[in-house]
């Protein structure tokens, strides 16, 4: 411990604890053995060479505790001195955050607790019980009622009873009492050990037993040990003692106490223990006038000079020597009981000035509750004063019972919303390609009109032009006419042949053109029915079903403030429901992560929980938010991805778009096994085309395109938003 004594050093300040001496803290509430040996190991660490300001006086603090959770003195004390007033300081000039405060106020009362143990071992009763009631106004003045659980709890039942134990050392019963029966509510909410309550229960029956009140001692032993979970202990030993020795005094059998006080003597594990037990022992011989057995119990216990045990066993012993006329040992008890109340007259200062702290501070208490009190009336005379205002409320409130009974039914149809507007979507691109369908088709008729006119045209021309050179030929001989009339028929043949070709081609492509649409429409339907089968399926999964009925338990509106819903996820429900996405959704963690590299694990999980179809209000709930919080994370979303309509429409739409893409086929079959080289080329001819552009021209969906462009490593784009422009790398 020495290698510690200067690890406080003049550094900047800093609240930041150390993790080591965090992990130690935290080991200590659990196995101070342990977490001394841990501690001694640190201390010839170069870490604990360098401890800044606060983690130094942390160190000291905790150095503190563990040498009193293992039984030993304080070897710190100057430094521990140092550190209370630093967490003093600490904690009246701090501004941070809620939790940093609320950690350093607990540290402050522990630094408190633990110099009140110091003054206690040095036998300054006073500064002892001052710094105990500190510790009890910084916990009350900090936390609510409702925070003082946990290690706090434990801690404030460790300081009452502190109180308890030095109160009852000066006699001060009734103040030993209320500081039990404290220790006792906060030990209930969280034990300090498995027999924390019967041990509780058996001091403030100790405390009747010295008021001589013997019904209220014998109930509070008797509820001491039926909560009381083990046996194979000391205080198992002392309620059974006491308790026995109480049932003699009220009428029981003397042999029938004795063996019971026998039984556990056999059991003792140390001398004060033994004494104990001999105390009462020769209590009940006392009582039952057997002085010789009387005497071999009672004088080892006044021999060992034990305190508390020696005063006891001296009043039964001065009459046990009187009755046997044994003057010399009874002169002897005499003044040894005289210079006792000697000490205790001189202690009645003391005790006076004890229970002027306690009472000074209980009346602090009180004072408090009373103004809680004043306020709580204030409140109740200003509802009585307007009653009008209290109608109001109730309206209102009805109207919002009534509004909420229609805001389930809403919520429930809310997830099926989206896959409606998925539906329609696909029901207009259907439309839209029989419509492209109906267009080629009159383009088609139209060009074969065109080109049935053109021809007859040609004709018509070609014709008189035949007739005007046979006209210019009149005079040629027979053989030059034959020739042009070949001629003529050559070229009137040629061009049917050429017209036909053309019809053919058009015919051809408008059968292709037909071949791809039905395909198309095909695969729609196809992709329609798997993405409504996987969403039920999604939504049948265990983690999904447990959000949505905690979602929809609630009647949530924007206004609701998320904490006090207590339906907030853990992490364990984000990393099953990205599970259940990947399960069904496989890829669409990576869908998201192609279009935006940089998305972080919270705006995935967002996505996931609309996947769910939950609205903006229920999501900021489950995820301890506040709804403005989950809207500024949906409108970060999508310019993240670069999209304009509804996030969560979005967000449903690549979930049905990979519906069609998993299980290694595509069931869109219109996509050319050289869409890559195609893409290629339109971004080489314009670089600054959009994906949109690019799923037109192709006749292909963007969530298609998109794909292909994040497989293609030589591509990417440059800039952000519609600034950027496309670059193919080689």
């Amino acid at each position: 411990m020495a290698l510690l004594a200067s690890c406080v050093r003049e550094v900047e300040p800093s609240v930041r604890p150390s993790r080591a001496l965090v992990e130690i803290d935290s080991l200590m509430w659990r196995q101070p053995d342990s977490a001394l040996t841990v501690m001694l190991e640190f201390a010839g660490s170069d870490v604990a060479d360098s401890l800044d300001e606060f983690n130094g006086h942390y160190c000291q603090l905790l150095i503190s505790e563990l040498l009193y959770k293992n039984d030993w003195k304080q070897s710190n004390r100057e430094n521990l001195l140092k550190a209370v007033d630093y967490f003093d300081l600490l904690v009246i000039t701090e501004a941070r955050g809620a939790s940093e405060h609320e950690r350093n106020v607990f540290l402050d009362a522990r630094a408190h607790y633990i110099n009140g143990v110091g003054f206690y071992e040095r036998g300054d009763v006073v500064n002892a019980c001052a710094e105990y009631l500190k510790t009890l106004e910084v916990m009350e003045e900090h936390f609510k009622e409702q925070e003082l659980v946990g290690h706090k709890a434990r801690f404030l039942a460790y300081t009452y009873n502190r109180l308890g134990d030095l109160f009852s050392e000066q006699f001060m019963m009734e103040s030993s009492i209320t500081c039990y029966e404290n220790a006792l509510v906060y030990c209930k909410i969280e034990p300090t050990s498995p027999i924390g309550v019967s041990n509780i229960l058996y001091r403030i029956g100790k405390q009747y037993d010295k008021k001589n009140e013997i019904e209220k001692a014998i109930s509070y032993y008797s509820e001491a040990l039926e909560n009381m979970t083990e046996t194979d202990n000391m205080v198992y030993r002392d309620i059974v003692t006491s308790k026995a020795l109480f049932d003699y005094k009220t009428g029981v059998a003397a042999e029938v106490s004795l063996d019971k006080i026998r039984r556990v003597l056999l059991q003792a594990e140390t001398d004060k223990e033994r004494l104990h037990r001999y105390l009462a022992i020769g209590g009940v011989y006392f009582y039952e006038s057997n002085y010789d057995s009387a005497l071999y119990y009672l004088e080892p216990v006044f021999e060992n000079r034990e305190a508390g045990l020696q005063d006891q066993a001296a009043n039964y012993l001065y009459i046990v020597y009187d009755k046997l006329g044994d003057k010399e040992q009874s002169d002897s008890l005499v003044h040894y009981m005289t210079s006792r109340k000697k000490l205790v007259g001189e202690n009645k200062a003391l005790v006076s000035r004890l229970e002027d702290m306690y009472k000074t501070h209980m009346i602090q208490e009180q004072e408090k509750q009373a103004e809680t009190e004043r306020q709580k009336a204030v409140r109740r005379v200003r509802n009585i004063i307007v009653p009008i205002a209290v109608v109001v409320v109730l309206v209102v409130i009805c109207a919002l019972m009534l509004r909420n009974k229609k805001q389930l039914k809403i919520q429930q149809e809310e997830a099926d919303r989206i896959l409606d507007e998925t539906e329609l979507e696909h029901e207009k691109t259907k439309k839209r390609y029989e419509e492209e369908l109906r267009q080629l088709k009159a383009e088609t008729e139209q060009r074969l009109e065109e080109a049935e006119k053109k021809h007859q045209q040609w004709m018509a021309e070609a014709s008189e032009r035949h007739e005007e050179e046979l006209r210019t030929q009149k005079d040629l001989s027979e053989k030059e006419i034959e020739k042009t009339k070949k001629r003529h028929v050559k070229e009137l043949e040629a061009e049917r042949l050429a017209y036909e070709k053309e019809q053919e081609t058009l015919r051809r492509k408008l059968k292709e053109r037909e071949v791809r649409v039905y395909a198309l429409k095909q695969s729609l339907n196809l992709q329609q029915k798997a993405a409504k089968r996987r969403r039920e399926a999604f939504l049948k999964e265990p983690i999904c079903q447990h959000i949505l009925n905690e979602a929809r338990s609630k009647q949530i509106t924007t206004r609701d403030v998320a904490h006090e819903l207590g339906i907030a996820l853990k992490d364990k429900d984000f990393k099953q429901l990205g599970e259940a996405v990947e399960k069904h959704y496989e890829g669409f963690d990576h869908e998201l992560l192609s279009q935006c590299p940089g998305l972080k694990q919270g705006l995935l999980s967002l996505c996931h929980l609309h996947l769910l179809g939950l609205n903006e209000s229920e999501i900021a709930a489950l995820k301890n938010l506040s709804y403005s919080a989950i809207k500024k994370q949906n409108e970060s979303l999508q310019r993240k991805l670069g999209v304009k309509e509804d996030i969560a429409s979005y967000i449903m739409g690549v979930a049905e778009g990979l519906c069609g893409t998993q299980g290694g086929t595509q069931t869109n079959g219109v996509i050319d096994d050289d869409l890559d080289a195609w893409i290629e080329r339109q971004i080489k001819d314009n670089p600054k085309i959009t994906t949109e552009e690019l799923a037109e021209k192709s006749h292909k969906g963007v969530r298609t395109i998109k794909r292909h462009i994040s497989m293609m490593r030589h591509i990417r784009y440059v800039g952000s938003g519609y600034s950027g422009h496309w670059e193919v790398v080689r």
